[in-house]
């Protein structure tokens, strides 16, 4: 599962302008890099070993130009991409690793099943973690002009990695658009956070769990993870209630949840002062989470799409001992990608803010869902429906 590269985080690099220019002759180009990379104190050495076999690959092009989310409910994706293997080969990893997982938690307060989860996902727990050249593929979206200058500080990274000792340009291998290790990071990513929790001199994010799960760790703790807090969990709502409430951007505490109704899985009525956040990602008669800062800080920053936020989350909760969620109440009628785009390009002509027009329910789509059903009188839940669609057409 690929971190979206639309939320590409770029930290701890030399924060200067990148003065080449993309495009035009990659060898020339190429020549250029190596210059620049000498002055940004990169070892000549690793300039002529890693970047000595480096070759232009049109295939990393296509996949980049023809990147795209797809449409598919979230009770769908969730069943999808947590399957009962996952689930108990997680399981297994969490056992069979016990005293790792919490000597990773003493020291960064991430719990072992959210580090598994996205171990999961990412590279089914490290057997999938892809056979592209990393450098090759780095140095064929850096010469391209769409997004130039953040490959070159990922190239860069890379240079810097094999630099430091860590990996050997000939192990620098992971997915199309250079994310490399067992939970998929890229190379700026790893240099930032990367730690060698095995004690072997070097950080390696390909060959040992120890340092990948580990590096995750540090890396969700500098996000803002909050030791001994929840990240998700999945509540029971009731029929009626204010769904204006709802949505990522407003946040209650667990008490006012509580005070409109609802319950935790076993029947309680929530309380306390921790604040919170509703989702209904199917809407009012679908699966129901309440987020907390632990899920809106971190999360959502390794993948901003909220269909794989909150699968990753669910995920982690079910390895952590949570049961399968709750069936819908009633008959969802959801859009197709199609009927989506229809909405979307309804709403904009209405002066609503729904983003890009793509077929996918994102953030900004749910909000001005939210707006236009309290306008019509509907439950404004956030969630677009056929009955929705129709009442505006």
């Amino acid at each position: 599962m690929k971190r979206l590269l639309a939320t590409l985080l770029i930290i701890g690099l030399n924060s200067s302008v990148f003065a080449l220019e993309c495009g035009g002759s990659f060898n020339s180009w190429l020549k250029s890099f190596k210059s620049y990379a000498k002055s940004q104190r990169v070892s000549q050495e690793t300039i002529n070993e890693a970047l000595s076999n480096v070759h232009y690959l049109p295939s990393v092009i296509r996949r980049d130009r023809r990147q795209h989310q797809f449409s598919i409910t979230f009770n769908k994706f969730a069943k999808r991409v947590i399957s009962a293997y996952r689930l108990k080969k997680g399981r297994q990893f969490l056992k069979k690793h016990k005293a790792l997982f919490r000597d990773i938690e003493r020291r960064y307060g991430v719990p072992g099943a959210v580090i598994v989860a996205f171990w999961g996902l990412e590279s089914d727990f490290g057997k999938n973690m892809g056979k592209d050249d990393t450098l090759s593929s780095l140095a064929t979206l850096a010469h391209d002009c769409r997004r130039s200058e953040e490959f070159q500080k990922e190239l860069l990274s890379a240079l810097k990695i094999v630099d430091r000792g860590d990996l050997n340009p000939n192990e620098m291998r992971g997915s199309w658009a250079g994310e490399i290790g067992q939970t998929q990071f890229l190379p700026s990513y790893y240099i930032k956070y990367g730690v060698d929790f095995d004690r072997d001199g070097k950080r390696d994010l390909i060959h040992s769990s120890a340092d990948a799960l580990a590096s995750t760790a540090n890396y969700l703790k500098q996000l803002g993870w909050k030791r001994g807090e929840p990240w998700i969990k999945e509540v029971v709502v009731p029929k009626s209630m204010p769904w204006g409430k709802s949505g990522i951007r407003q946040s209650y505490s667990l008490s006012y949840w509580g005070s409109l109704g609802i319950r935790d899985r076993r029947g309680r009525i929530v309380h306390g002062n921790i604040k919170a956040s509703l989702l209904l990602p199917m809407g009012k008669d679908g699966t129901a989470f309440l987020v907390f800062d632990n899920f809106k800080n971190t999360y959502l920053t390794w993948n901003n799409s909220l269909l794989y936020s909150l699968t990753a989350g669910y995920f982690a909760t079910r390895l952590a001992g949570a049961p399968v969620m709750l069936k819908p109440r009633a008959r969802i009628n959801s859009l197709n990608s199609n009927q989506v785009k229809t909405l979307q390009k309804i709403l904009a002509s209405r002066g609503y803010d729904v983003g890009k027009i793509d077929g996918i329910i994102g953030e900004k789509t749910r909000e001005a869902v939210q707006k236009v059903q309290a306008k019509l009188g509907m439950s404004a839940d956030g969630y677009p429906t056929l009955r929705l669609l129709q009442r505006l057409k």
